[in-house]
């Protein structure tokens, strides 16, 4: 924050002139009309209302999102610099007005929340307060020059301009130049962070070490020589990751309110009010559109569609129906291999389908208990958050988890007496070190799940583990070694 001081000091300060406060971007670090309708998008009344809220006005549509949203107010990430200056200038007699285009609903649950205004002014579901109409009414209700504004975009240099004082909230620089022209700019907080930065961070790319599973059909075929083959996996992987993040955005954008509530996930970029919600939706988008356009250039648009999908029907809605959840993980993990063996035009085996299946069933109950794990020691909340699970389903889900990675391990032992195995490989008999191997890698994450110790996606956690890292280079030597055979060594 950066302040005037000499004008703060100033007598005007001092007198009953009002200050004027916008609420979206200014008094909370997010858009509430766009986490309203969001609310609405992901909820079960979704199909029911959208109809009627397209079909409305602009002040129409703010009225009705504000009446189906049931947004949790005392969660919104609110500025709590500028909210302690605003308790500062009433404390000194100064009236605190909260004028904003939101709706008058939302903007009285806000302004009871925080207790701090004398006075509302807002859209009404007829008239819709931004801009130039904003200006005006408040020229009628305090005369030009007669009270102070505090703001934050473009919309509002038409305010600015009518106002005495200027008190500028995040602003962007073109917009901070082009209030400053009307001067007195009484003071400034601008702590807005690096947009380029947070977008990154949203889109999560230490995830991305997941869509390298679309290079295990080479790995399994022993096929890396295929420049071909490999250029398709590559483009592919580049495909995963545009998408996944988009996916990874839609999902933040879902979960605001269920992300606030959690001890980690409440600084999340858009939780925390640090990336706008407008340019989330956008950059979602155009992530998921290039991540299409990569999949049709390598024949795999049909994989990739049915995994965006099942991604987003997983954000919008069934991540909250326990077992279900996990199965639709597995499958999105399997998925990635399957598209992997398209690209690279080395089409997946039944084999490698059934082990991967169990593998990833496990790895998704990893997932979620490890979840389940941290909300206990946090004592954050008592049920997963809109996931339905209880604490005491965490017992049948170690017993379902473990139970998936031995099958998967059985599948492995039957690969490789196999007459499929013979055909591949020169010595078959070697693989029958990888069985061990698997079950041990699958058995420590159990472990390090139970001790608390998983704090993240299991692929990303192996990604980090020494020793997962050791189990891996443990397998490809066995591989190696079955497909040269005792010629070789």
């Amino acid at each position: 924050m950066t302040n005037n001081t000499s004008n703060r000091a100033s007598p005007t300060f001092l007198t009953g002139r009002p200050i004027c406060v916008d609420l979206d971007g200014t008094l909370v670090k997010t858009d509430l009309l766009i986490e309203g309708f969001l609310t609405i998008l992901s909820s079960r009344q979704a199909l029911t209302c959208l109809p009627k809220l397209l079909a409305s006005s602009r002040a129409d549509f703010k009225r009705r999102v504000s009446e189906l949203a049931d947004l949790k107010t005392e969660l919104l990430p609110y500025n709590a610099e500028l909210i302690a200056f605003l308790r500062q200038q009433r404390q000194a007699g100064r009236p605190i007005v909260l004028v904003t285009a939101a709706d008058r609903k939302i903007a009285e649950v806000v302004a009871k929340h925080l207790d701090l205004f004398d006075e509302i002014i807002s859209s009404d579901g007829v008239r819709n307060l931004k801009g130039e109409a904003k200006s005006r009414e408040l020229v009628h209700r305090f005369g030009r020059k007669g009270f102070d504004y505090v703001g934050n975009d473009r919309a509002d240099l038409a305010v600015w301009r009518e106002a005495d004082g200027i008190v500028i909230v995040n602003a962007s620089r073109v917009v901070s130049s082009e209030a400053r022209k009307f001067g007195n700019v009484l003071a400034e907080f601008a702590n807005q962070p690096r947009l380029l930065s947070m977008a990154l961070r949203a889109m999560r790319p230490h995830q991305w070490v997941k869509n390298l599973l679309v290079f295990v059909p080479l790995l399994a075929s022993r096929s890396f020589g295929d420049t071909s083959g490999l250029l398709g996996a590559l483009c592919m992987f580049a495909s995963f990751c545009a998408t996944a993040s988009g996916i990874y955005l839609v999902n933040d954008l879902m979960d605001l309110a269920a992300d606030r509530r959690h001890a980690q996930k409440r600084y999340r970029p858009f939780a925390s009010g640090a990336l706008p919600l407008s340019f989330g939706a956008g950059l979602a988008g155009a992530l998921i559109a290039t991540g299409m356009a990569l999949a049709l250039v390598v024949g795999a648009a049909h994989v990739l569609t049915a995994y965006a999908a099942a991604s987003l029907a997983y954000s919008l809605a069934l991540k909250r129906y326990p077992l279900l959840d996990v199965f639709i993980l597995a499958a999105l993990y399997t998925l990635r291999i399957v598209a992997g063996g398209v690209a690279g035009q080395h089409p997946v085996t039944l084999w490698l389908l059934a082990f991967s299946g169990f593998t990833f069933l496990s790895l998704a109950l990893v997932k979620r208990t490890g979840e389940m794990v941290h909300v206990k020691h946090s004592g954050f909340d008592r049920t997963l958050t809109r996931r339905g699970y209880f604490p005491e389903d965490r017992p049948i889900l170690l017993m379902f988890g473990t139970a998936s990675a031995f099958a998967a391990s059985v599948v492995l032992a039957l690969f490789v007496n196999s007459s499929a195995a013979f055909e591949q490989y020169r010595t078959p008999e070697i693989l029958w070190g990888l069985v061990p191997l698997v079950l041990f890698w699958q058995c420590r994450l159990w472990l390090s799940t139970e001790r608390g110790v998983m704090h993240e996606d299991p692929i990303v956690y192996a990604f980090h583990d020494w020793v997962s890292w050791l189990v891996a280079v443990s397998v490809l030597v066995i591989m190696l070694l079955a497909s040269l055979g005792p010629a070789f060594w």
